[in-house]
């Protein structure tokens, strides 16, 4: 059985779980991605110089730093 859009039938307790399970769902994705991005914003450039750190021959920190 396909279900159509708009307002369930009043009466519908499992049709309003669903909505409300679906729209707690969207707003945990939302606040996740946005999180991430954040995350990822901030992390990306500490993360390369970690791994730059790391790496053989071992740089230091100004040479990782400098453009040339």
């Amino acid at each position: 059985m396909v279900k159509g859009k708009g307002k369930a039938p009043k009466g519908s307790k499992a049709s309003s779980d669903e909505q409300s399970t679906s729209k707690i769902i969207k707003e945990w994705s939302t606040w996740a991605v946005k999180k991430a991005k954040v995350i990822t914003h901030y992390g990306f450039i500490p993360l390369v110089i970690i791994i730059g750190m790391n790496s053989e021959p071992k740089p230091h920190l100004y040479q990782l730093l400098s453009p040339v």
